[in-house]
This record gives C-alpha cells, sequence and structure tokens, in this order.
C-alpha cells in the first residue's frame, strides 16, 4: 500500500501517515452530531467497538494519545500521589511532564530491558504513604507501555504483563496501559487485545500511528472510569463537537488496517538485517518484534540523517549515535530495497 503524496521514503514514525483514499470517503459522509452532548453516533460507534474488542466496558474518544494517557493519570490519581512507570516510557519522556503539571503527581522510574520491567522492579518503585510517618508519597497507579516505543517496538510476554498487574492490585494500586501500539502487540504475538489488557484497569489506544488514522485515541476501561475521565477530558480542553469525521476514520482503520501490520512488523525486520550486517551500523535484532528498528551508528546520526535526506529517505536520529526507522501502510517492498541501498553507499 503506498497512496502517500510523496516520492520520499518516510520512515520517521507511523504517525505520518495520511488517509487512503476510501478512508477519506468514508470520512466525508459519516454521520455525525454533538459529541460534548453525547449525540455523535460514529464517535459512539466507534467507542463501543473499542471497548468490545478489548472486553472493557466503555471508552471515550479523545483528541490524542498524550490527553489519554493524561486524563488516564488524573483519574485513577489524586495530587501528591506517585505512578510507577519504565525509565524510558513515553509518559515520562514524551510528554511534557503532563503527570506533573496536569495531576500534581511524582513520578517512580523503574529501569527496564529493552524498555520491558519486571514484576519484581515495579514491587520495588511502588512507595507508600502509609508507615513511612508521611516522608513518601502515595503511589496508586502502574504505567506499562505496550509496544515500548524507546526498548525498540519490543512487546510485553503476557505472563509479565499479568503479573505486573498481580502486583499493582496486591498494592492497592490501579494499573494502566499505554497501548498506542497495542495492534502491534496483538498482531506480532499473535494474542487478542482482550487477553493482552485483561487485568488492566484502563487502556489508551492510539489511532493515528500504525491504524493509519488521521486523527485521535480512545481511552477504554469501566463505565465508572469513563465517567470520570469525560469531566477530565472537558477539563483539559478535549471535548470535540463533530468528532464523526475523525472518529469515522479510525473505525475505517479497525475494519482494513489491522492484519496488514504483519507486513510492516516483516519490512522492519528486513531493514534490520540488511542494515544491521553493513560496516558503521548495529542493530539489536532481538528488540526488533513489530514496525520499529533502532540503529547504533559508528558516524554522527545527524550526518546520517542528512545523506539519507539527499536520497529522498526521511529517518529520525535520537541521539548522538542513534536513529530509528519506523515503518507503516505507507512503505513498501520497493521503499524497503531503496532503503537498504541508500544505507549501503554511506
Amino acid at each position: 500500500m503506498r497512496e502517500h503524496p510523496s516520492d520520499r521514503v518516510d520512515l520517521r514514525s507511523d504517525t505520518v501517515t495520511q488517509p487512503t483514499d476510501e478512508m477519506r470517503k468514508v470520512m466525508s459522509s459519516a454521520p455525525v452530531g454533538d459529541d460534548v452532548l453525547g449525540d455523535d453516533p460514529t464517535v459512539i460507534e466507534l467507542e463501543n467497538r473499542l471497548s468490545s474488542m478489548l472486553g472493557k466496558e466503555a471508552a471515550l474518544f479523545v483528541p490524542s494519545g498524550t490527553m489519554s494517557n493524561a486524563i488516564a493519570i488524573r483519574t485513577h490519581t489524586n495530587p501528591g500521589d506517585e505512578i510507577v512507570t519504565e525509565a524510558t516510557s513515553h509518559i515520562y519522556i514524551y510528554e511534557g511532564g503532563g503527570f506533573a503539571a496536569l495531576s500534581g503527581c511524582s513520578v517512580s522510574l523503574v529501569p527496564g530491558n529493552r524498555g520491558i520491567m519486571t514484576p519484581e522492579d515495579v514491587k520495588k518503585a511502588i512507595r507508600k504513604a502509609d508507615g513511612s510517618l508521611a516522608h513518601f508519597p502515595n503511589g496508586s497507579l502502574v504505567c506499562v507501555e505496550n509496544t515500548s516505543n524507546r526498548g525498540g517496538g519490543t512487546c510485553y510476554p503476557q505472563e509479565t504483563l499479568d503479573a505486573i498487574a498481580k502486583v499493582a492490585h496486591e498494592n492497592d494500586c490501579t494499573a494502566h496501559m499505554d497501548g498506542a501500539r497495542l495492534f502491534n502487540a496483538s498482531v506480532a504475538s499473535s494474542t487478542s487485545l482482550a487477553r493482552i489488557v485483561r487485568d488492566y484497569d484502563s487502556i489508551s489506544i492510539c489511532l493515528s500511528k500504525g491504524l493509519g488514522a488521521p486523527v485521535g485515541s480512545v481511552l477504554v476501561g469501566s463505565t465508572e472510569f469513563i465517567a470520570l475521565a469525560h469531566r477530565w477530558r472537558k477539563m483539559f480542553g478535549g471535548g470535540m463537537r463533530q468528532a464523526g469525521i475523525i472518529a469515522a476514520g479510525g473505525i475505517f482503520a479497525l475494519e482494513n488496517h489491522i492484519e496488514r501490520m504483519a507486513d510492516d512488523h516483516a519490512r522492519a525486520r528486513k531493514l534490520a538485517q540488511e542494515i544491521g550486517n553493513m560496516d558503521g551500523f548495529d542493530v539489536d535484532i532481538s528488540t526488533v518484534e513489530t514496525n520499529m528498528v533502532y540503529i547504533t551508528t559508528d558516524h554522527l546520526a545527524s550526518d546520517v540523517i542528512e545523506s539519507l535526506s539527499i536520497k529522498g529517505i526521511d529517518a529520525l536520529d535520537l541521539g548522538p549515535n542513534m536513529l530509528r526507522l519506523v515503518t507503516h501502510l505507507h512503505i513498501t517492498d520497493e521503499d524497503i530495497e531503496r532503503t537498504i541501498d541508500a544505507f549501503a553507499t554511506l
């Protein structure tokens, strides 16, 4: 699949995807209403579909994944609480300190292996005010990111997910999953969404990454949780009016863009294998489980990015010697070969 108005190979992120022609047609004819008043039928359909797919009671459509996580944290916690999350998680690295600014929470960071926490380390990171002479904050929420972006697109083993949720609940914490790329994890592990998230109290799903919709995320959980989250969506400015136009893109993606993620994963693995065998570049192939490839280079990463750009290849540098390539629905087999050839000339 290509359907992208560019002759460049854009591997910067799976957020660069644009609506396909068929998705645009569906969006243009979507029935709409005022979602703040609760009467947009397309938004309601999207929310019901995702809550059903995840085996939960309710869902809430929001503008972005960052807002979805922010709403979840605010709903689960009180000011002065502490959240537990992996040291390179999106919530900690890429969300502008929202947990502090919007929820008044501190953060307890857990070291991860390729972005994956262990239940034992999570347990060690949970602090409680009780019994500490009020020295400690109250650890009340454990956040897991699946797949792990900075881990290289790695997926949590199911038994690890279950064990972390168990640790959270046994220590009077709720468990939230940042599932921005949860569909990638489901396809890669051949595990149903409902099984992956079974023990989690809330889940954030991003529609504008591998699924290829242009806008939006969905927060999923119990009826009671979503009712509280709805209030925080309003206060954070996330209420939208005739949002069915963009929700229709999400529905189309759920119907057409899930199984094809396996192609993204296969293409990422080919990139990893070929580039990792080249002089001056190294790839930990064990991390390439989904649609991301992290490359360590002997060269200055910014110079590599500039050289690739001249050849029509767009990528991201995430450090002095670190590159990231992300496959998605606009990347074809021909694009993979073109990228491999470009790296071979560097």
